[in-house]
């Protein structure tokens, strides 16, 4: 079973950034997909972005262009940066993970789709 861990969550101001960091354990031969989500007060839990098999970054709209995702598989590390934040981007940031099916291409960001998740990092984000 794969366990995640987040970390790199802050307080900034618009226009900063920020890097978060997920360290994966129980995932030393790729069986799991992984990705970033967020959920905001108020707001449900929203797939932010997730690499796929072939390196393929997939993002939500509203990060396109500002946040960049990228992997180590050498340290299974899943990293998230941030940059021109916002104050709409203030919430709590999860790493989360999905058993890889022989067909699956890692491509998704839909909630149901994640089974395990780390316990989230807060991100907030001042005007």
């Amino acid at each position: 079973q794969v366990r995640m861990v987040e970390s790199g969550g802050g307080s900034v101001q618009a226009g900063g950034s920020l890097r978060l960091s997920c360290a994966a354990s129980g995932d030393s031969n790729g069986r799991y997909c992984r990705g970033w989500f967020r959920e905001a007060p108020g707001k449900e839990r929203e797939g932010v972005a997730t690499i796929d098999i072939d390196d393929n970054h997939f993002y939500a709209d509203s990060v396109k262009g500002r946040f960049t995702i990228s992997k180590d598989n050498d340290k299974n590390t899943l990293d998230l940066q941030m940059n021109s934040l916002k104050p709409e981007d203030t919430a709590m940031y999860y790493c989360a993970a999905y058993s890889r099916g022989v067909a699956s291409r890692c491509m998704s960001l839909q909630r149901g789709t994640y089974t395990y998740w780390g316990q989230g990092t807060q991100v907030t984000v001042s005007s």
